[in-house]
């Protein structure tokens, strides 16, 4: 068995070049092979484009390489955060890639011809959410450790108070949306199905995904975004801001949602702009400027247009006449409208929340805002959140118990827009799936430019969700929520499961009492009633809430959402191990580029260590991968307790020192433990080293910073240069080389 750890993207990628070595030389001591797979978005650029690369130059398709391994029983990974890839973030790793040589083709935006078509087809194999649908062949269960909560409760963040009197509110579309639109069945006997449309002005079917396998007992939905609805909806809450003197800010999730919410974005860029778009059609359609990708294009493709200054004019009178915007950075201009993927509603609406509801204004000022989430299936629970505020007063996370989540994600369930069932409808007619009889399983009348998606659930996948979430429930005693809808068809279907599979378990009383259903807005409003009383709820959720969840919580809690353990143990014995969230590692990539400080906190990493090697341990029946596992976590405990998470601020400790503390503590750990005396005895002057040399090692650490560093790209590292970089010290290298000699 191996421990397979994965390559990725920005700021986790960083820190890997630090802490994998170190990782890998003390695992040397139980024997136990690391091997890493490159799934960074420029190495799934490049895998798909090997015919026309040289052959130094070719990489490995890793990803598929993961997907296959993650279906056998050893399976053993750990994955840290990669780019779910925007449009803009897509053609920004492209023009990297060509820069440095390799000769990957554009993006088509309009694909003309076969090639273009064929180009396109395979980045969109690349775009959004393209890794986790592949690697995540279980469920998911995560939650804070004992440890990690504990340190949070003695250490609360700083909180940013929230005001009785604030105008912030969330809105969200009244009739129309997502929600509203929704279909599901039960499929009851194993077929293969097509998706097709029919145009309202034909009866010729355009077949637009064919032999899609159904299983006996899994849920097929399907639903539509009316998108002459949400337009009119964008206009009214322009103007309601403006006003109301709140800021207009849009939190989507153009990332994963990689078909549906760049249009969803678009729409809204459209609307706040509508003037200039009206003025300026002509020129900004010869332009090919695309509204899905923000305003950020449109500002660069008419650089060399003889209307530039014009529209720009336009641009600036619309911004100081119109609604205010939520600003991603104030000092350069940069709007909520600029990138689609730099608002991530996940990320961004906790951080708002726990900002006392505000965002910043184009000057830098915090200021009431209006969340705008189009879609109300997810929408409430923020709204949940601003009640509670408003009736109990601010979250203080030194008091606060905590909200663990069990994700349904096995077999890709629910992966809404990261796949290939959703549309944007050409024309108006109507989306049906029909099966292999010829049945119309469900059918949707849409009008040209609507976006409909449909996605399964199998039945395998949610009995084991059902399963998960009882046997958490049982361990921990803890009250436990399924997050399901009843007026939702697909969740009306689901709740019918969970209650036939809980009554076939022959739980006792206590624990079937402990067990309830609520619609997501109620199940949020209790879960802030219970952590409010210092208790602990789990969450039983589909794959959305899921990953709007496992940030939520965590940042109201704990500050951050890259502190969590996240297992995912997968249904054929495998397992993964996921590292935490990467919302704000662009930034930190930035720090690092200008100061050569990196904050990015590896804790994540470490609790995922922690549990691989647990399990590892007991999947192989190695006594010392089980002294490792123990060691770690007495080593996590004092790091925690000494406060080695790193600093934001250039000159003070970052993430390279506190990978050098975690490493000083697993060292003394292992020389303290009595399990094993060969590994004692090694690591006991090995430890007494690192003891006494750590004020010259963190002068080494801290004395590399201060200036700009060239990590030689942005979505491609040079290797050399950013292992010197993130490696700096010569005392604590050597170190490291001398355990990595067994």
């Amino acid at each position: 068995m191996k421990i397979t750890y994965t390559l990725t993207d920005e700021s986790p990628a960083l820190a890997t070049y630090s802490f994998l070595p170190i990782a890998k030389a003390f695992l040397n001591h139980a024997k136990i092979n690391v091997e890493t797979s490159d799934i960074s978005l420029s190495s799934r650029i490049l895998a798909q484009f090997g015919d026309r690369l040289k052959p130094e130059q070719k990489v490995p398709d890793a990803l598929s390489e993961l997907g296959a391994l993650v279906l056998q029983a050893d399976a053993n990974l750990i994955k840290t955060p990669n780019i779910s890839a925007s449009i803009p973030q897509l053609k920004a790793a492209i023009k990297e890639l060509q820069d440095k040589g390799y000769a990957v083709p554009n993006f088509p935006d309009e694909a003309a011809s076969e090639e273009q078509k064929a180009i396109k087809e395979k980045y969109q194999k690349v775009l959004g959410s393209a890794v986790n649908p592949v690697l995540r062949a279980g469920n998911s269960d995560r939650r804070s450790t004992k440890a990690v909560k504990s340190y949070a409760q003695k250490n609360p963040y700083k909180v940013s108070e929230f005001s009785p009197d604030s105008k912030t509110r969330v809105s969200f579309m009244g009739s129309g949306d997502f929600f509203d639109n929704e279909k599901a069945v039960l499929i009851k006997e194993n077929t293969t199905a097509k998706i097709v449309f029919v145009p309202s002005d034909s009866k010729d079917e355009i077949v637009l995904k064919n032999n899609l396998k159904l299983e006996s007992g899994e849920i097929l939905d399907a639903t539509f975004m009316d998108c002459g609805k949400l337009f009119r909806f964008y206009e009214e809450q322009i103007e309601a801001c403006r006003k109301n003197d709140i800021l207009f800010s849009l939190h989507l999730k153009a990332t994963m949602m990689k078909v549906s919410d760049p249009v969803i974005f678009g729409h809204a860029v459209k609307a706040y702009f509508k003037p200039l778009f009206d003025e300026f059609k002509d020129e900004l359609e010869k332009l090919k400027v695309n509204a899905n990708n923000g305003v950020s294009e449109l500002l660069t493709k008419i650089e060399n247009s003889p209307l530039k200054d014009k529209i720009v004019k336009k641009y600036h009178e619309i911004i100081e006449k119109s609604a205010p915007l939520s600003m991603v950075d104030s000092n350069k201009g940069v709007t909520n409208l600029h990138v689609p993927s730099d608002v991530i509603v996940d990320a961004s609406m906790p951080a708002m929340l726990k900002n006392g509801a505000r965002l910043w204004d184009k000057n830098g000022k915090e200021k009431d805002t209006n969340a705008v989430i189009p879609d109300k299936t997810y929408a409430t629970i923020y709204e949940a959140v601003l009640e509670d505020l408003r009736k109990n007063g601010t979250l203080h996370p030194a008091k606060l118990g905590s909200v663990s989540n069990v994700g349904l994600m096995a077999r890709k369930a629910q992966e809404y827009g990261s796949h290939d069932k959703t549309f944007i409808a050409q024309s108006d007619g109507e989306f049906r799936i029909i099966d292999s009889n010829g049945a119309v399983l469900l059918a949707h009348q849409v009008k040209k430019g609507d976006i409909y998606r449909a996605n399964e659930a199998k039945k395998e996948a949610v009995d084991n969700w059902i399963d998960l979430g009882v046997e958490r429930a049982k361990i921990t005693g803890d009250e436990a929520i399924f997050w399901l809808d009843s007026n939702r068809p697909s969740n009306k279907i689901m709740i019918d499961n969970v209650e036939k599979r809980l009554d076939s378990k022959g739980l006792d009383s206590a624990l079937r009492g402990r067990l309830k259903i609520m619609s997501p807005k109620e199940a949020c409003l209790e879960s802030l009633k219970q952590i409010r009383a210092g208790k602990n709820v789990i969450s039983i959720t589909g794959n959305v809430l899921r990953d709007y969840l496992t940030d939520l919580f965590p940042i109201l809690e704990l500050g951050t959402s890259a502190k969590m353990l996240s297992v995912v143990p997968m249904l054929n014995g495998g397992a993964m191990f996921e590292t935490g969230a990467g919302g704000s590692a662009p930034k930190q990539v930035e720090q690092l580029v200008n100061e050569n400080h990196l904050r990015w906190d590896s804790l994540g990493e470490f609790l995922a260590l922690q549990a691989s090697l647990e399990f590892y341990a007991l999947k192989v029946d190695s006594k010392k991968a089980q002294v490792l596992a123990d060691a770690l976590d007495v080593a996590i405990g004092q790091w925690l307790d000494n406060n080695k998470a790193p600093s934001r601020k250039v000159g003070e400790d970052d993430n390279r020192t506190s990978h050098f503390y975690l490493a000083m503590y697993f060292a003394r750990a292992l020389a303290a433990q009595g399990a094993d005396s060969e590994i004692a005895a090694f690591f006991k002057p090995i430890a007494d080293d690192l003891e006494k040399n750590q004020d010259s090692i963190r002068s080494e650490f801290n004395n590399a910073q201060g200036h700009k560093v060239d990590l030689g790209g942005y979505y491609k590292f040079d290797d050399a240069k950013t292992e010197a970089i993130m490696r700096p010290s010569k005392s604590f290298n050597d170190i490291i080389a001398k355990i990595a000699k067994v």
